[in-house]
């Protein structure tokens, strides 16, 4: 991933563009530390269009409608109160 400083990716947005398509993501940092990272629209889409909503992310788990349980019939042992 290339990292570019705030001040260069300003001066040289398109080419940061371009390069964000072609080579992937593409660090931002201001004062040696990561601010941002610019994204292909490409990469963007594949981020969000993989994400269920809430309910279709419950209803999609394991089904239990042949789940059973079967009760142990020992009552323990008799205790002498």
């Amino acid at each position: 991933m290339a990292t570019w400083q705030i001040q260069d990716a300003k001066s040289r947005f398109s080419e940061v563009i371009e390069r964000a398509q072609a080579e992937g993501p593409q660090t931002i940092t201001r004062h040696g530390t990561a601010r941002a990272v610019l994204l292909s629209i490409e990469d963007y889409q594949a981020l969000t269009a993989a994400k269920p909503d809430f309910k279709a992310l419950l209803l999609g788990g394991p089904k239990l409608d042949d789940f059973l349980i079967e009760r142990d019939v020992d009552l323990g042992r008799e205790i002498d109160l």
